[in-house]
């Protein structure tokens, strides 16, 4: 296979699954990781990706990209689904329990799933949420108690925002939080590209009693702009992939449970 050949596949690799990383590429392609660093190096002059520690990740994501709700929404459909189904084995069955969906695509998948699972829940839930997409999935649920958390709506991802919502969670310590996030890195923790909807985050994960992280595998490893929270403020990570390298390391040190779904 000629170099340009091969680059062109790993470009395409990397716009379609968001990341890939240097031994995968030189398992698949049966060459030298410093080769595949190299052809790295050559796409990312190009502008068709950016490299990270261990691979690239698609050019797009840079700190303040951010993809459309449907887009998003397009991403990865069945690792957010296997991811929600694993987070629903952690929602409380408690009559006093309550929750907080926080907003993003894979607790929207969650919210999907969530609704028809409390069809034969003994006592109401209590579901507390800032995203319009969860809101509109369990609008009309049974046994669920819904209150959506008032602010200035982001078009891009459907979240409301701004002091009233930041306010309103500082009151309030429900069961658990589970918390999406852009990126996840072993020295940066959490973190999204816009400064409103990371002030929102923080405040799920200082008022939950359980926090509950839940991202893709293209999210691992990677940093947006702002950070909402210290790898040792999340209690559990549930993902589609074993973390690995120095990832895996922090996580390990800060004591985070890892689910693989």
């Amino acid at each position: 296979m000629f170099a340009e050949e091969r680059q062109l596949r790993i470009a395409r690799w990397v716009t379609d699954s968001g990341r890939v990383s240097v031994g995968e590429l030189a398992s698949t392609f049966d060459l030298t990781q410093e080769t595949i660093r190299r052809d790295l190096s050559l796409l990312e002059a190009e502008g068709v990706l950016r490299r990270v520690h261990g691979g690239a990740v698609a050019a797009s994501r840079v700190s303040l990209a951010e993809a459309s709700l449907p887009e998003r929404q397009n991403r990865n459909v069945d690792a957010k689904a296997r991811i929600a189904a694993a987070a629903l084995d952690l929602v409380p069955t408690s009559a006093t329990g309550s929750v907080v969906l926080d907003a993003g695509t894979t607790t929207t998948a969650l919210a999907g799933q969530l609704g028809p699972a409390c069809e034969n829940r003994g006592s109401a839930l209590l579901l507390i949420t800032n995203s319009l997409p969860v809101a509109t999935a369990l609008t009309g649920a049974p046994n669920i108690e819904l209150e959506v958390l008032g602010g200035r709506i982001r078009p891009t991802t459907g979240a409301a925002v701004g002091p009233v919502a930041v306010e309103r969670m500082g009151r309030l310590r429900p069961d658990i939080a589970f918390v999406g996030t852009n990126g996840i890195d072993a020295a940066f923790g959490l973190s999204t590209p816009d400064a409103q909807e990371a002030s929102v985050k923080s405040a799920f994960v200082r008022s939950a009693h359980r926090v509950v992280v839940l991202a893709d595998a293209s999210k691992l490893g990677v940093t947006a702009l702002v950070q909402f929270a210290e790898l040792d403020a999340v209690d559990t990570l549930i993902t589609d992939t074993e973390p690995a390298g120095t990832l895996r390391e922090a996580l390990n040190e800060a004591e985070v449970e890892v689910l693989v779904a």
